[in-house]
């Protein structure tokens, strides 16, 4: 290869930047162009330094790894450059799994995953090949398979806020039970009917009983 595979590392842990810092940049074929500590500065830094490839870690303070993916292929678009985001992460939950690969992630790794793993993923991620961990090839194949229904649309938030119109609630006491503002119950009870495609949170309430999605 002649040109080196520029990476970035976004993780809100030094030590494992470093750790990563010090393996990859044993490699001949990859330049470690940056680092950043959560995920706003995983974006500034991406548009500084135009990488071919971002290890994004999944959960940070200031901004997860999963809005900073999504903003990140949002700008990388406008200006029709391609990366690829490589998601390392401690743990891996179906949801944010999901949420992951729909913001964009190339890539979805453990990082017990060990050294050579994950420099092959960087180099396969410039043949556009993906590597993702079995467990999360399982939630997405389970995901895949499961029988669509207009609710499978829903956040998990969204669903919440269903299953609390489905027992009449107002927006003052969904506010309540669930601790979020009422401006905020407005913009979900918005979405939920958007999404079901319902004329009124009537409707939306027995949408929830006959369909069962009650606490």
């Amino acid at each position: 290869m002649s040109e080196k595979i520029r990476v970035l590392i976004v993780d809100d842990h030094e030590m494992v930047r470093m750790g990563l810092r010090a393996y990859l940049e044993t490699e001949k074929d990859v330049d470690v162009c940056g680092e950043a500590s959560n995920g706003r500065e995983g974006i500034n830094e991406s548009l500084r330094l135009l990488p071919d490839v971002i290890l994004m870690d999944l959960v940070m303070d200031v901004m997860d790894g999963i809005t900073a993916t999504k903003e990140i292929m949002k700008e990388f678009k406008k200006i029709k450059k391609e990366v690829k985001i490589i998601i390392l992460t401690s743990f891996i939950e179906e949801e944010k799994t999901i949420c992951a690969i729909e913001a964009g992630t190339f890539s979805f790794l453990l990082k017990t995953s060990s050294a050579d793993e994950i420099v092959t993923a960087i180099r396969k991620a410039m043949k556009n090949e993906a590597v993702i961990d079995s467990k999360a090839t399982n939630f997405v194949l389970n995901r895949v398979n499961k029988p669509k229904t207009k609710h499978s649309l829903l956040t998990k938030r969204e669903v919440e806020v269903l299953k609390l119109l489905g027992e009449g609630k107002s927006n003052k006491e969904i506010s309540a039970d669930l601790f979020i503002g009422i401006k905020t119950v407005k913009t979900h009870v918005s979405n939920v009917l958007s999404k079901l495609e319902l004329e009124d949170r009537t409707k939306a309430s027995v949408y929830a009983n006959k369909n069962k999605i009650i606490r």
